[in-house]
Protein backbone atom coordinates (compact mmCIF):
# COMPACT_ATOMS: atom_id res chain seq x y z
CA UNK A 1 0.00 0.00 0.00
CA UNK A 2 1.64 3.32 -1.22
CA UNK A 3 0.94 6.23 1.51
CA UNK A 4 1.36 10.38 1.07
CA UNK A 5 1.70 11.98 4.00
CA UNK A 6 1.49 15.92 4.19
CA UNK A 7 2.87 18.80 6.70
CA UNK A 8 -0.07 21.61 7.16
CA UNK A 9 1.52 24.88 7.26
CA UNK A 10 3.02 26.12 4.19
CA UNK A 11 2.11 23.22 2.46
CA UNK A 12 -1.28 22.58 2.69
CA UNK A 13 -2.05 25.85 3.08
CA UNK A 14 0.27 29.29 2.31
CA UNK A 15 0.99 31.17 6.23
CA UNK A 16 2.08 34.29 4.25
CA UNK A 17 -2.10 34.68 2.90
CA UNK A 18 -3.38 35.61 6.77
CA UNK A 19 -0.13 37.40 7.79
CA UNK A 20 -0.45 39.23 5.13
CA UNK A 21 -3.78 40.24 5.59
CA UNK A 22 -3.07 41.05 9.10
CA UNK A 23 0.53 43.28 8.51
CA UNK A 24 -2.22 45.43 6.21
CA UNK A 25 -4.55 45.33 8.89
CA UNK A 26 -2.53 46.60 11.53
CA UNK A 27 0.40 48.46 10.19
CA UNK A 28 -1.28 49.62 6.88
CA UNK A 29 1.32 51.78 4.77
CA UNK A 30 3.22 53.35 8.67
CA UNK A 31 6.27 51.02 7.53
CA UNK A 32 8.01 50.56 4.12
CA UNK A 33 9.02 47.02 4.75
CA UNK A 34 7.12 44.35 1.89
CA UNK A 35 5.57 42.20 3.35
CA UNK A 36 6.41 38.81 2.14
CA UNK A 37 10.03 39.49 3.29
CA UNK A 38 8.60 40.47 6.35
CA UNK A 39 6.88 37.11 6.72
CA UNK A 40 9.95 35.09 5.91
CA UNK A 41 11.76 37.06 8.77
CA UNK A 42 9.32 36.12 10.97
CA UNK A 43 9.39 32.64 9.97
CA UNK A 44 12.56 32.59 10.44
CA UNK A 45 12.66 33.55 13.95
CA UNK A 46 9.67 31.78 14.77
CA UNK A 47 11.91 28.52 13.97
CA UNK A 48 14.26 29.75 16.02
CA UNK A 49 12.22 29.31 19.44
CA UNK A 50 10.15 26.75 18.26
CA UNK A 51 11.98 23.70 20.80
CA UNK A 52 11.65 26.35 23.57
CA UNK A 53 7.80 27.45 23.31
CA UNK A 54 6.40 23.74 22.35
CA UNK A 55 8.02 22.43 25.19
CA UNK A 56 6.89 25.35 27.96
CA UNK A 57 10.17 26.92 28.59
CA UNK A 58 8.93 30.15 26.63
CA UNK A 59 5.08 31.13 27.09
CA UNK A 60 3.22 31.36 23.73
CA UNK A 61 2.42 34.82 24.16
CA UNK A 62 6.53 35.49 24.34
CA UNK A 63 6.94 33.56 21.38
CA UNK A 64 4.18 35.46 19.50
CA UNK A 65 6.13 38.99 20.55
CA UNK A 66 9.60 37.64 19.80
CA UNK A 67 9.01 36.44 16.57
CA UNK A 68 7.51 39.63 14.85
CA UNK A 69 9.99 42.22 17.01
CA UNK A 70 12.61 40.32 15.38
CA UNK A 71 11.67 40.57 12.49
CA UNK A 72 11.21 44.02 12.16
CA UNK A 73 14.31 44.73 13.81
CA UNK A 74 15.68 43.13 10.50
CA UNK A 75 14.32 46.03 9.38
CA UNK A 76 15.79 48.74 11.93
CA UNK A 77 12.29 48.95 13.23
CA UNK A 78 11.24 48.95 16.79
CA UNK A 79 7.86 47.84 17.72
CA UNK A 80 6.47 47.64 21.51
CA UNK A 81 4.58 44.36 23.10
CA UNK A 82 1.53 45.82 22.53
CA UNK A 83 1.65 46.18 18.59
CA UNK A 84 3.22 43.03 18.83
CA UNK A 85 0.12 41.60 20.53
CA UNK A 86 -2.43 43.28 18.31
CA UNK A 87 -0.94 42.15 15.28
CA UNK A 88 -1.01 38.54 16.74
CA UNK A 89 -4.66 38.96 17.33
CA UNK A 90 -5.19 39.76 13.90
CA UNK A 91 -2.77 37.09 12.58
CA UNK A 92 -5.08 34.61 14.59
CA UNK A 93 -8.13 36.23 13.39
CA UNK A 94 -7.27 35.41 9.76
CA UNK A 95 -5.68 32.22 10.27
CA UNK A 96 -9.55 31.25 11.36
CA UNK A 97 -10.20 32.19 7.34
CA UNK A 98 -7.73 29.61 5.92
CA UNK A 99 -8.20 28.12 2.31
CA UNK A 100 -6.28 24.95 0.92
CA UNK A 101 -3.18 26.63 -1.23
CA UNK A 102 -3.63 26.06 -5.11
CA UNK A 103 -3.90 23.22 -6.54
CA UNK A 104 -3.88 21.33 -2.79
CA UNK A 105 -7.73 20.07 -3.19
CA UNK A 106 -6.52 18.50 -6.96
CA UNK A 107 -3.48 17.04 -4.90
CA UNK A 108 -5.64 15.29 -2.06
CA UNK A 109 -8.59 14.39 -5.08
CA UNK A 110 -5.93 12.30 -6.65
CA UNK A 111 -4.50 10.85 -3.91
CA UNK A 112 -8.29 10.16 -2.78
CA UNK A 113 -9.09 8.61 -6.01
CA UNK A 114 -6.52 6.39 -6.40
CA UNK A 115 -6.72 5.02 -3.17
CA UNK A 116 -3.16 6.29 -1.79
CA UNK A 117 -3.77 6.34 2.17
CA UNK A 118 -2.91 9.67 3.07
CA UNK A 119 -2.09 11.52 6.64
CA UNK A 120 -0.54 14.19 8.35
CA UNK A 121 2.33 15.19 10.38
CA UNK A 122 2.55 18.92 11.63
CA UNK A 123 4.28 20.37 14.74
CA UNK A 124 2.53 22.48 16.59
CA UNK A 125 0.49 23.25 19.91
CA UNK A 126 -2.63 20.34 19.28
CA UNK A 127 -5.70 23.14 19.28
CA UNK A 128 -4.22 25.38 17.07
CA UNK A 129 -3.19 23.12 14.90
CA UNK A 130 -6.54 20.56 15.16
CA UNK A 131 -8.46 24.09 14.34
CA UNK A 132 -6.33 24.51 11.22
CA UNK A 133 -6.90 21.15 9.84
CA UNK A 134 -10.99 21.51 10.31
CA UNK A 135 -10.87 24.90 8.77
CA UNK A 136 -9.02 24.21 5.65
CA UNK A 137 -11.44 20.89 5.60
CA UNK A 138 -8.90 18.51 5.45
CA UNK A 139 -10.18 15.89 7.84
CA UNK A 140 -12.45 15.28 5.00
CA UNK A 141 -9.97 13.79 2.92
CA UNK A 142 -8.17 11.94 5.97
CA UNK A 143 -9.32 10.65 8.91
CA UNK A 144 -8.32 11.96 12.46
CA UNK A 145 -6.43 8.46 13.28
CA UNK A 146 -3.59 9.37 10.62
CA UNK A 147 -2.98 12.92 11.78
CA UNK A 148 -0.02 13.45 14.23
CA UNK A 149 0.24 16.80 15.84
CA UNK A 150 3.49 17.47 18.11
CA UNK A 151 1.49 18.65 20.65
CA UNK A 152 -0.19 15.44 20.74
CA UNK A 153 2.29 13.09 20.61
CA UNK A 154 5.10 14.43 22.29
CA UNK A 155 7.83 14.56 19.35
CA UNK A 156 7.97 17.28 16.43
CA UNK A 157 9.62 17.08 12.83
CA UNK A 158 12.23 16.52 12.48
CA UNK A 159 12.61 13.93 15.35
CA UNK A 160 12.55 10.54 13.66
CA UNK A 161 10.11 9.38 16.30
CA UNK A 162 7.02 11.06 14.73
CA UNK A 163 7.05 9.43 11.57
CA UNK A 164 7.92 6.09 12.90
CA UNK A 165 4.43 6.68 14.99
CA UNK A 166 2.85 7.53 12.49
CA UNK A 167 4.20 4.63 10.01
CA UNK A 168 3.40 1.85 12.63
CA UNK A 169 0.03 3.30 13.53
CA UNK A 170 -0.87 3.53 10.17
CA UNK A 171 0.30 0.26 9.37
CA UNK A 172 2.50 0.77 6.42
CA UNK A 173 6.02 -0.85 7.31
CA UNK A 174 7.43 -1.95 4.34
CA UNK A 175 5.40 0.29 2.20
CA UNK A 176 6.31 3.15 -0.26
CA UNK A 177 5.50 6.06 2.14
CA UNK A 178 5.62 9.78 0.85
CA UNK A 179 6.08 12.61 2.42
CA UNK A 180 5.40 16.03 1.54
CA UNK A 181 6.81 19.55 2.99
CA UNK A 182 7.83 22.82 2.90
CA UNK A 183 10.64 22.64 5.41
CA UNK A 184 13.80 20.63 4.16
CA UNK A 185 15.34 20.64 7.80
CA UNK A 186 12.17 19.36 9.63
CA UNK A 187 10.13 17.44 6.46
CA UNK A 188 12.87 16.59 3.96
CA UNK A 189 15.55 15.17 6.66
CA UNK A 190 12.70 13.67 9.14
CA UNK A 191 11.24 11.47 6.32
CA UNK A 192 14.43 10.49 4.90
CA UNK A 193 15.89 9.51 8.12
CA UNK A 194 12.69 7.07 8.41
CA UNK A 195 13.29 5.80 5.20
CA UNK A 196 10.63 7.65 3.50
CA UNK A 197 10.64 9.90 0.18
CA UNK A 198 10.72 13.17 0.71
CA UNK A 199 8.92 16.14 -1.46
CA UNK A 200 9.99 19.25 -1.28
CA UNK A 201 7.51 21.85 -2.00
CA UNK A 202 9.81 24.52 -2.47
CA UNK A 203 7.27 27.83 -3.11
CA UNK A 204 9.83 29.92 -2.34
CA UNK A 205 12.17 29.09 -5.26
CA UNK A 206 15.16 28.66 -2.87
CA UNK A 207 17.79 27.15 -4.76
CA UNK A 208 18.31 23.88 -3.47
CA UNK A 209 21.78 23.18 -2.08
CA UNK A 210 23.65 20.24 -3.90
CA UNK A 211 23.00 17.24 -1.43
CA UNK A 212 19.21 18.43 -1.74
CA UNK A 213 18.93 18.23 -5.32
CA UNK A 214 18.05 14.18 -4.31
CA UNK A 215 14.51 14.44 -3.04
CA UNK A 216 11.85 15.20 -5.52
CA UNK A 217 10.89 18.83 -5.37
CA UNK A 218 7.52 20.70 -6.71
CA UNK A 219 7.59 24.62 -6.30
CA UNK A 220 3.76 24.94 -6.60
CA UNK A 221 0.62 23.11 -6.17
CA UNK A 222 0.13 22.32 -9.88
CA UNK A 223 3.30 21.15 -9.91
CA UNK A 224 3.15 18.87 -7.05
CA UNK A 225 -0.28 17.36 -8.51
CA UNK A 226 1.88 16.78 -12.09
CA UNK A 227 4.55 14.73 -10.11
CA UNK A 228 2.30 12.80 -8.33
CA UNK A 229 0.47 11.75 -11.34
CA UNK A 230 3.68 10.69 -12.69
CA UNK A 231 4.69 8.76 -9.39
CA UNK A 232 1.87 7.15 -7.66
CA UNK A 233 0.69 3.87 -8.74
Amino acid sequence: MTAVLFDVDDTLYERKVPFVKAYKEIFGGRYQVPAEQLYESNSRHSDEVFELSSTGVMSMRDMYIYRIQKAFADFSISIGEAEALFFQEAYAKHQKKLDLAEGMREVLSLCRDRGIAMGIITNGPSDHQWEKIRTLGADAWIPKENIFISGDVGAAKPDVSVFQLAEKSMGLSGEAVYFIGDSYKNDVEGAKKAGWIPIWLNRSGRKPEEEEAACYVADSGKALYCLLKTILP
